[in-house]
């Protein structure tokens, strides 16, 4: 296989739905580009299983973004960048770009009193991925993180302006702001969906900080200088990849991405654990 063709697309693999909001902002970054999009909807969420088990499921999923020679893979899952992203660095030639070192960057070139909140599903909040990342260049940052594992299944509900949504986005962010951060982690690629009630709850003073956008940045990054930016005259074709039944995932995806979409595959998980073995 030939990886670093220009030509070839960029894949982009999640434990569900969330990643989409990933795939939308490189489409806005780079319109020409084409993605291949694994979710591995059977085996949702990542976020709260073990991390030898994330790091089994992150190889296969990456291991079917490879059949599809991808030019790069972006693991658009916290947790899965968390646990698994050096792995993946070390088992394939091409590049692995994480949400993780991004959005800590990006944190950092934004916050002015030194006070950074981080919010994120269970696993990755545990695994304290953001605050070690922040630390490594910084150690005198003040990181706040707080789990919000809610947030996930309202955003897939679609309910961005609800009053359940305030209430609980009240209940987990009170500290935060309490703590007087000027500066918060969005550490799960559900939560942009959430970020006009995010930004309402925590005041106009916080800056948000959507991990997808600074990743997708360090893709468009990465592809210009390397020259394997697509010379394409036309938009990119989006493939889009599931383990399980389609349904669920179109109704949502067509809320995450602002359009409708026809072409998702449902694939066979245990065809992706046999090519890993």
């Amino acid at each position: 296989m030939n990886f670093f063709n220009r030509s070839n697309s960029v894949g982009v693999f999640d434990s569900g739905i969330g990643g989409l909001t990933v795939v939308k902002r490189i489409n806005s970054f780079l319109p020409n580009e084409g993605i291949v999009y694994f979710g591995d909807t059977a085996r949702v969420p990542y976020g709260s299983k073990s991390n030898s088990t994330v790091i089994e499921y992150a190889l296969q999923d990456a291991n079917f973004l490879i059949s599809k020679n991808v030019k790069m893979i972006v693991a658009a899952c916290n947790t899965a960048s968390s646990v698994a992203l050096e792995l993946l660095r070390e088992n394939y030639k091409v590049p692995v770009i994480g949400m993780i070192e991004p959005g800590a960057k990006m944190a950092l070139e934004n916050t002015e009193n030194g006070k950074i909140g981080v919010i994120g599903t269970n696993s990755t909040i545990r695994n304290r991925a953001y605050s070690q990342e922040i630390k490594k260049h910084d150690s005198k940052i003040t990181v706040f993180e707080k789990a919000c594992p809610l947030f996930v299944p309202l955003a897939e509900e679609g309910w961005i302006d609800h009053k359940a949504t305030y209430e609980v986005a009240e209940e987990y962010l009170a500290e935060l702001r309490i703590a007087g951060i000027d500066t918060l982690i969005l550490g799960c690629t559900h939560y942009p969906i959430l970020s006009n009630v995010i930004q309402k709850v925590m005041g106009n003073s916080v800056k948000l900080i959507d991990s997808g956008t600074a990743a997708s940045l360090i893709v468009e990054e990465y592809l210009e200088g390397r020259n394997l930016r697509s010379k394409s005259a036309v938009p990119g074709n989006n493939e889009y990849y599931v383990s399980d039944l389609p349904v669920k995932f179109t109704e949502v995806a067509q809320r995450f991405l602002g359009k409708k979409i026809t072409n998702v595959t449902k694939i066979d998980v245990e065809e992706i654990i046999k090519k890993s073995v």
